[in-house]
């Protein structure tokens, strides 16, 4: 498979999410803003029409019979935002609207933190100047805005969270979905491999024990049947070990060491077959040890060895396996000085059907991580890795 392979379906299905955010949020945003601007210039009006009904009773000869309930009731009474009325030089406080304060407060206090509100006011809108006749200014009014607007400049914020909560949740759904697929591809595949290995590897068995008999006197022939024998043990091992993908697994305490060592005998004896010459070393403390799947956890240290291997394409090269153990969990790392990966690629390598090989199947770490994360609890990862500086495999069981 091409290194540039990729699954586009995940990069649709985040395109799509966004695209559908973006369709969701602008609306939003927009008509909130048209709306707010529209309130704050029927707000503005209100308080001009206050300041103009101050500037009326101002300018007015008082009589008997005047009247002023309509600008009391319907201006002043319809007034909603919060107001501060000021002298013409903003040193002393004349009165407020919709404004509350502790009754424990101290007179200095409050007018304190009433000029801070004045300031405040004033950044957000020009106070309006209360005039006699044109030219001498008597006051100011101060105005913010009102409980409505300030809740409608949080609605954009509110539904943007809930718009994208129900994406999160929707994306989170849709990965669920997607990995019980794969799952459920992973198991059915597994146990029909199992299923299809077994039958003709018990024909094999009985046909090996029938040519061993034949050839009890024939060393050489016996020498061969017996490595088959040892192979066809080994495809029963691993018919045995896809058996075991999608059950739960049989968790004992291992010595890590002894299971390694295990599968490093196994590759020795067939790497010069391959034409290459690496050495496999192993570096560990007596007596580590850790809770796993015997048959499962080789599975890995051979996908392991197998990817090392194929990463040497000069055919020598070294693979390094160091176990340390760090308080309850057991560390190991396997080296090796293969072609290394690039960065961009240190996550994908664990996609099921990413290969840098031509005819691989991609299966062999995505597998691996799958065994090591699922079934142990573990964590399967690239610790580090770089062109032309092989790579570094890190597993940590708890």
């Amino acid at each position: 498979m091409n290194l540039n392979t990729r699954s586009p379906q995940t990069g649709r299905i985040k395109i799509a999410l966004f695209i559908a955010a973006v369709l969701i949020v602008i609306p939003i945003m927009v008509y909130t803003h048209n709306l707010v601007v529209e309130l704050q210039k029927k707000q503005r009006e209100t308080a001009a029409l206050f300041a103009r009904s101050l500037e009326y009773i101002a300018n007015s000869t008082p009589s008997a019979g005047t009247d002023y309930t309509f600008i009391f009731d319907e201006i002043i009474g319809a007034i909603d935002f919060p107001v501060i009325l000021t002298n013409a030089d903003d040193t002393e406080i004349s009165t407020t609207k919709n404004i509350t304060l502790d009754s424990t407060f101290s007179p200095e206090k409050r007018q304190t933190i009433l000029f801070e509100m004045i300031r405040e006011m004033d950044r957000e809108n020009k106070p309006i100047l209360v005039t006699y006749q044109d030219s001498l200014v008597l006051s100011k009014v101060h105005y913010g805005e009102s409980p409505l607007i300030v809740r409608l400049r949080w609605l954009p914020f509110i539904e943007i969270s809930i718009a994208a909560l129900f994406i999160l949740v929707g994306y989170i759904g849709f990965s669920y979905i997607k990995r019980n697929e794969q799952s459920n591809i992973w198991v059915g595949m597994a146990r029909e491999t199992a299923h299809q290995l077994g039958t003709p590897l018990t024909s094999m068995m009985g046909w090996i024990e029938l040519l061993k008999h034949q050839a009890a006197d024939a060393p050489k022939v016996l020498e061969t049947v017996s490595e088959f024998e040892h192979d066809a043990r080994r495809l029963t091992k691993v018919a045995d070990r896809f058996s075991k993908i999608g059950s739960k697994p049989d968790l004992k305490e291992e010595d890590i060491t002894a299971l390694i060592r295990r599968s490093i005998v196994y590759f020795e004896r067939r790497i010069p077959q391959m034409g290459k010459k690496v050495s496999i070393t192993i570096d560990a403390a007596d007596g580590v040890t850790a809770r796993v799947n015997s048959e499962l956890f080789e599975w890995v240290v051979e996908n392991l060895i197998k990817n090392a291997l194929d990463a040497m394409e000069e055919g020598k090269g070294s693979i390094a396996f160091t176990i340390t153990k760090e308080r309850k969990r057991t560390v190991i790392d396997v080296k090796d000085t293969g072609k290394g990966i690039d960065a961009s690629y240190h996550k994908d390598i664990f996609r099921p059907g990413f290969s840098t090989k031509k005819r691989g199947w991609g299966l062999g770490l995505s597998l691996s991580k799958r065994i090591i994360e699922t079934y142990h609890r573990g964590k399967l990862s690239v610790l580090r890795s770089a062109v032309g500086e092989g790579t570094t495999f890190r597993i940590i069981l708890h």
